[in-house]
């Protein structure tokens, strides 16, 4: 219970020399700040293991984005030289010209996308490292608009 202070009034005068009574508003917070103290303590294992595993899948993500830009890439590369000579063969059937098209477009967006999706992996990746809440909440958006490209570019089931 935090301390109350009594303080005599300024006039006190015989009659009424009741002292005035009340709590101190920094023993009220310290209260409070020990409980979310001991809060944190008590899930402070809870609390590094959600980080540690959030490093982990920012690394594998990092490691999965830098695999697929390659073989994008690669990938694009060959959809490049072939796509004009397929378009150009009447034997090919069109569904499997649209198929090439559409691989080919899906592998340019990998390629438009990787700086700024590096940058973003990178980024949280640091901000989970040092603790920057403010550089973690800045990418949050980012995150779920990349989430969303990915989900886009994934063929309907």
């Amino acid at each position: 219970m935090p301390p109350t202070i009594i303080r005599p009034t300024a006039k006190a005068s015989p009659a009424s020399s009741k002292p005035v009574t009340y709590t101190r508003f920094s023993s009220k917070l310290t209260g409070s700040l020990d409980q979310i103290s001991k809060m944190v303590e008590d899930n402070a294992k809870m609390i590094d293991s959600i980080q540690e595993v959030a490093l982990e899948l920012t690394t594998s993500i990092g490691a999965l984005h830098t695999l697929t830009v390659k073989y994008a890439g690669i990938a694009n590369a060959i959809l490049d030289t072939l796509l004009p000579i397929v378009k150009s063969l009447p034997l090919i059937p069109k569904n499997v010209t649209a198929m090439l098209v559409n691989l080919e477009s899906i592998t340019q967006k990998i390629i438009d996308n990787q700086a700024s999706t590096g940058r973003t992996i990178s980024d949280v990746n640091t901000g989970l490292r040092t603790g920057d809440v403010a550089k973690l909440q800045a990418h949050a958006g980012q995150l779920q608009g990349l989430t969303k490209s990915l989900t886009a570019i994934l063929p309907n089931k």
